[in-house]
């Protein structure tokens, strides 16, 4: 005597939503943040993520701003 077959498996579809990206714009706040951390030559990471948006971001705000991410330290020349 043979039990009831298995049933089939019941196949489901799941819906793939694209995750949509809300642009903010950058405030005279942000601004100012930025151009504080960069005058204390924090690294661009570490500005993107104060400033809640990505580092490429940071980045090309800060080129449009004329605004230097060089974070390393300058190398000193030694008097002669």
């Amino acid at each position: 005597m043979v039990g009831p077959a298995p049933a089939a498996p019941v196949q489901t579809r799941e819906v793939m939503v694209a995750k949509t990206t809300k642009r903010r714009e950058w405030t005279a706040e942000d601004v100012r943040e930025l151009k504080s951390l960069a005058k204390q030559k924090t690294p661009a990471s570490r500005i993107a993520r104060k400033l809640k948006r990505t580092e490429g971001a940071t980045r090309q705000k800060a080129l449009t701003l004329s605004v230097s991410l060089n974070s390393r330290p300058t190398k000193r020349k030694k008097a002669k």
